[in-house]
């Protein structure tokens, strides 16, 4: 894993085929974009799901199909076909920053120590 000049964090690609037929790297894109479209489905069906063994099932399909996702981009990030964009540490902090103000304003702070 290595960054490029771009700040992109990422693996060496493996190669594929430049042609126009889908390749190897297409089919799993085309997957990914799938199993992740289901994903969002299956969270709204959920939030909306007033029948409890309904919920369960639907639950458990949903674990399914974001696990499945969740190997799919871990298989595409290590053949370096999907690339991360590092963070700015500057950004991260302000942004965290901001987030603990905003836990301030809450009423309930959550569990003493």
């Amino acid at each position: 894993m290595y960054m490029d000049q771009s700040n992109k964090i990422k693996n060496p690609e493996s190669t594929v085929a430049k042609t126009p037929q889908m390749n190897d790297r297409d089919y799993i894109n085309d997957i990914l974009s799938y199993e992740k479209y289901m994903t969002d489905s299956y969270s709204t069906a959920l939030n909306e799901a007033s029948h409890h063994a309904l919920y369960q099932d639907l639950l458990a399909v949903f674990n399914e199909t974001q696990n499945m996702q969740r190997e799919l981009y871990n298989m595409m990030f290590k053949k370096g076909w999907y690339a991360l964009e590092a963070a700015d540490a500057q950004k991260m902090q302000q942004t965290y920053q901001q987030f603990s103000n905003y836990m301030n304003q809450f009423p309930h702070q959550g569990p003493t120590q």
